[in-house]
């Protein structure tokens, strides 16, 4: 706690801000089931929750800087070369017309279209642990209230609307351009289009994306040659093409599923102007669930040679951002936002994450193998 509340800190020009900043932290890692103003006041001492409103409202600190703070933090004990970049999208149920990216939209969160806010998020996910280390909210599209909305919410004059895809693309290339060390990037199909995938070859970075079932496939170069939509083409697959593989650890063990992997081509680095050599080959995986035949289909790409186990293992990475997103939910206060600003949702979401990465970090030491014991020899 010393070593995180330092690290934050110089983000505070003043002394009873960073006292209340300090505070807010405690409140999130506290008991109490809502972290509401009120509630983290309480727990503070504090006569209301003026204090802890003026750190997400007020207070003059860059939520952006924090961010970068809980990234480098995380790698600190979590970064691995072979590590997974995952990208998801999260509801925060509100009411009226008054915050930041409020609308009727869907949201996973609560199965259905409702009154809410969505915040997208990137996770980094290594043998390590897990934490994130990007977020971003959705403003609304241009209508007929965002002119009144926008200003009323501080929101800052050159952010544009932009869409899920685009804010994904946005936190990869800031992870890319900050050295964070992955080699995956995984999604569900939102996030599987043209400008993710082309940054991600030219970076070097491999990926396993999810896309819709109506989505076209073809092969070239490769025996038997492929052609259709992915639906299609899972449908005319033998039974003997699907292998029984574990996507990783669940709650109840090994979370198994039947798989399918398909080669469509391999291609030369030199042919999407990479500046790194090698052969990477495009495909098409495809996970059948046991219990009930549902399918689900991922646009590959990977150094040619890789197997279908870790193709498998990549894809079930994005199992962690979902555990993510429960933990921060029901122990931390992520949906527990009381403020409608651009800057607030920022400040919440950013300390919360920090909370989180602490978390994980304080996790990664308790499972940490112990040292040897060593037999000591009695003098007699």
């Amino acid at each position: 706690m010393r070593d995180v509340k330092g690290r934050m800190r110089r983000l505070f020009t003043q002394e009873r801000v960073a006292v209340s900043a300090v505070q807010f932290l405690d409140g999130l890692l506290g008991e109490e089931r809502r972290k509401t103003g009120w509630m983290r006041a309480e727990a503070a001492g504090d006569a209301g929750p003026w204090r802890q409103q003026a750190i997400l409202g007020r207070g003059q600190w860059d939520a952006d800087a924090l961010r970068d703070i809980v990234r480098d933090y995380t790698l600190e004990t979590q970064a691995d070369p072979g590590a997974v970049l995952v990208l998801d999208e999260t509801g925060f149920l509100k009411q009226g017309k008054a915050s930041c990216g409020v609308g009727r939209q869907y949201t996973g969160s609560a199965g259905k279209i409702t009154n809410c806010q969505i915040g997208v998020f990137a996770s980094y996910v290594s043998h390590h642990g897990h934490a994130f280390i990007d977020r971003r909210s959705i403003c609304r599209r241009p209508g007929r209230t965002t002119p009144r909305v926008w200003p009323r919410c501080h929101v800052p004059d050159n952010t544009n609307f932009a869409t899920k895809p685009a804010l994904a693309l946005t936190m990869i290339e800031r992870a890319i351009a900050t050295n964070v060390p992955f080699s995956w990037e995984a999604a569900d199909s939102v996030y599987g289009v043209g400008d993710i995938e082309m940054a991600l070859k030219r970076a070097a970075k491999g990926y396993v994306l999810g896309v819709n079932a109506n989505h076209p496939f073809h092969s070239w170069g490769k025996s038997p040659s492929v052609a259709g939509t992915a639906k299609d083409i899972a449908e005319a697959l033998p039974e003997e093409a699907w292998r029984r593989l574990s996507a990783g650890e669940g709650t109840k063990g090994a979370r198994l599923h039947d798989w399918v992997y398909l080669d469509l081509a391999d291609l030369d680095a030199d042919d999407f102007d990479a500046t790194f050599p090698g052969i990477w080959t495009r495909g098409l995986l495809i996970c059948r669930n046991i219990a009930d035949g549902d399918l689900a289909f991922f646009s590959t790409w990977c150094p040619a040679g890789t197997s279908i186990e870790t193709l498998v293992t990549v894809e079930g990475h994005r199992w962690a951002i979902e555990d993510s997103f429960e933990t921060a939910r029901n122990e931390l206060g992520l949906d527990h936002n009381e403020t409608r600003s651009w800057h607030g949702w920022h400040r919440h979401v950013s300390l919360v994450m920090l909370a989180f990465a602490m978390m994980a970090v304080i996790r990664h030491h308790a499972n940490a193998a112990p040292p040897p014991k060593t037999m000591r020899r009695t003098r007699h």
